[in-house]
This record gives structure tokens, C-alpha cells and sequence, in this order.
């Protein structure tokens, strides 16, 4: 990892063999400042509780004990143009193809078909893809020394 990684801080849950289950504390803190996504604003909108990963546990961490953890630097932005870029791609083919051959009521139909191929391959290769960008412990923090209240 680099030093423009995304990093967040999270908090042991619990152990279980060479893995740790953590409970994210915060999104990276950079909402407001030059180069943040803003993004832990607009989940927080939609979060039904606290975010939980089971991770390796490569720092040594116990129960209690709070962690930076880390996705490797543009894995957010690469997975977000994916997402999108591929359906916004198969949307217009098949609109363009299906219009090429039926007219109006192809291009609907083609514009459909698209979507369903891109999202076939989305979950096709969302394993994959989430090795690639997959969180990992990077250091044990220091223990707050008091309560912040949020």
C-alpha cells in the first residue's frame, strides 16, 4: 500500500483463528477537504447500522484494540467507473443495435437487453473484483483517551 491509500479507522470485534471481525468507526475523514468523495455523507443517509469486515489479522490486533485499515489507492474510483461505465456502455449499444434493426421498439428492447447482459457480467465478476480492492489491516492505533461524541 502507498501512501494515497484509502484508510479508515475500525475497532476489533472479535477473533476467530488468523481473522478479525471489524466494526468501522468512521468513513476516511476527508469528506470536507480537498480530494474527499464526500461519500460517508450520503451512506450514512442509507446505513442501517455500523459496517462489520472480517479481515486477516497480519498486526497482531485483539479484541477492543482499534486499526487502520486500508484499500489499495484508486480501487474506489476504479470500482465506480466499473460499475457504472459498463452499464452506461451496454445501455447505448443495445439501444443503438436493437434501433439499427427494430426502430423505436427495438432500440427499448435493445436498451434492456444491455442492461441485463451488464448486470449478468457485474455479478459474474464481482468475486473477482472484490479480491482486487478487498480491505486489509495496515496498524494498530492508540487507544482513544476520551469520548467523542458524534
Amino acid at each position: 500500500m502507498s501512501a494515497e491509500e484509502n484508510i479508515a479507522h475500525a475497532v476489533v470485534r472479535s477473533l476467530e483463528a488468523d481473522m478479525v471481525e471489524v466494526e468501522i468507526e468512521q468513513g476516511c475523514g476527508r469528506c470536507h477537504e480537498e480530494g474527499g468523495c464526500g461519500g460517508q455523507n450520503l451512506t450514512q443517509m442509507f446505513a442501517a447500522g455500523p459496517r462489520h469486515y472480517r479481515l486477516p489479522n497480519t498486526v497482531g490486533a485483539g479484541i477492543g484494540d482499534r486499526v487502520a485499515i486500508a484499500i489499495a489507492p484508486g480501487s474506489v474510483r476504479r470500482s465506480a467507473n466499473f460499475a457504472y461505465g459498463v452499464p452506461l456502455a451496454a445501455l447505448f449499444v443495445g439501444a443503438l443495435a436493437g434501433g439499427q434493426l427494430a426502430g423505436d421498439n427495438g432500440a427499448m428492447l435493445g436498451a434492456a437487453a444491455g442492461l441485463l447482459l451488464a448486470f449478468l457480467y457485474l455479478a459474474w465478476r464481482r468475486p473477482a473484483a472484490s479480491q482486487v480492492a478487498a480491505p486489509q489491516i495496515v496498524s494498530r492505533l492508540p487507544t482513544k483517551s476520551g469520548s467523542c461524541s458524534r
